[in-house]
C-alpha cells in the first residue's frame, strides 16, 4: 500500500467561476488559476501523484503550457488515474477537505463525492469529500481564497487478483 497527501491554495476573485471536485458552485466569486483552478481536484491530484513519487501537478501539467490553459481539471484527475493504473495501483480511498468561509458547501457534497468517483473509475463510497469555515481566521476567513487537502490510499492490484 501507498499513501499520499496534498495540499492547494488558490485567490478568489471577480468574474471566475467557482468549481470544487468537478461541480460548478454559484457564487459572487471564483477561484484564479491556468486551468478552471478546482483547488480540492488539484489536491487530489498531488496526493495520487505523492504516493507514486511522481511529483506534482506543476510537474504534469505546468501553467506555462497553453493546453492547459482554462481546462477541466477532471481531466487532469483523469489522467492522473491513469497513470495510478499504469504503475499497477487501484484507489483504496481518498479524502478530500475543503477549507471556505463561503460558500456553504454542504449541500454540493454528493455531488462532488459522485463526480469525483466517475473521473477515478472508483466507487463512490471510497472518496469522501468535507468542508469547513476556518471560523473567519486566516485568508479563507477573510474570504480572499479557498485551501483544500487530500489523503489517498492506493493499493497494488495484484495482491487482489489472487483473491
Amino acid at each position: 500500500m501507498r499513501i499520499g497527501q496534498g495540499y492547494d491554495v488558490h485567490k478568489l476573485v471577480e468574474g471566475r467561476e467557482l468549481w470544487l471536485c468537478g461541480v460548478k458552485i454559484e457564487h459572487r466569486l471564483g477561484l484564479l488559476g491556468h486551468s478552471d483552478a478546482d483547488v480540492a481536484t488539484h489536491a487530489l491530484c498531488d496526493a495520487l501523484l505523492g504516493a507514486l513519487a511522481l511529483g506534482d501537478i506543476g510537474k504534469h501539467f505546468p501553467d506555462t503550457d497553453p493546453r492547459y490553459k482554462g481546462i477541466s481539471s477532471m481531466r487532469l484527475l483523469e489522467h492522473v488515474m491513469q497513470l495510478v493504473r499504469r504503475a499497477g495501483y487501484t484507489l483504496g480511498n481518498a479524502d478530500v477537505t475543503i477549507m471556505a468561509q463561503q460558500p456553504k458547501l454542504a449541500p454540493h457534497i454528493e455531488e462532488m463525492r459522485g463526480a469525483l468517483a466517475k473521473a477515478m473509475g472508483a466507487d463512490i463510497n471510497d472518496i469522501s469529500v468535507k468542508a469547513t469555515t476556518t471560523e473567519r481566521l486566516g485568508f479563507e476567513g477573510r474570504e480572499e481564497g479557498i485551501s483544500s487537502s487530500a489523503v489517498v490510499l492506493l493499493r497494488r492490484q495484484e495482491a487482489f487478483e489472487n483473491i
